[in-house]
């Protein structure tokens, strides 16, 4: 299972793509393309061009209906906070993901993280959110958390609610591109509770 984060939030799980972001070459092999919000750097036509086919299935929000459907047409699936549903392989989850501190990613938009069971494995994706109530129950084995602070919860938030959530791995994201610094990801790993492991892959 290949596992890698193209830069930002730009998470790619074999053909499976959440938020693609400067992607670094044209690849044209994504299955599925979730999208948890509508900021250009989650959702970004340029990188989507660079690894849809007329195969790939959209999972996004409603907010982005304009611009998905004005531009490809493609199966689209428009999602909410709490909805499940059954894709071809794997099995979806919709994560809610907001700031309760800041006003850049309000509860109301209902803008969303994400939690697949793919291979018999889960992986939750966040989205921008801090460390909301909603949450504290999530179970997963491995947990792609932001901390880069500023528009998500920071490196400590993040440590906070990976301690809460156990995964067996957990892969920091969302820093050391426009927000966040490798600082972050070194206070990160001293607030995580061992047990925890870790994969950096930023």
């Amino acid at each position: 299972m290949k596992i890698n984060i193209n830069s930002h939030s730009s998470i790619q799980i074999d053909d499976i793509y959440f938020d693609p972001f400067q992607i670094k070459r044209a690849k044209h092999n994504a299955k599925y393309i979730f999208i948890t919000h509508t900021h250009y750097d989650h959702l970004s036509i340029e990188d989507i061009d660079k690894i849809i086919t007329l195969e790939t299935v959209i999972i996004a929000t409603p907010d982005a209906k304009q611009t998905l459907e004005e531009k490809y047409q493609n199966k689209i699936i428009y999602v909410k906070p709490n909805d499940n549903i059954s894709l071809s392989g794997i099995e979806v989850e919709v994560l809610p993901a907001y700031n309760v501190n800041k006003e850049f990613h309000k509860k109301s938009s209902k803008w969303v993280g994400y939690k697949i069971i793919y291979g018999g494995t889960s992986f939750a994706v966040l989205g921008d959110t801090d460390n909301i109530p909603e949450l504290a129950s999530l179970e997963c084995d491995y947990l792609f958390v932001p901390i880069g602070g500023t528009y998500t919860m920071n490196a400590v938030e993040a440590a906070t609610l990976t301690n809460i959530v156990k995964p067996k791995f957990v892969i920091p994201t969302h820093y050391n591109a426009i927000v966040g610094t490798k600082k972050d990801e070194q206070t990160f790993l001293k607030n995580l509770d061992k047990g925890v492991g870790v994969k950096l892959l930023i």
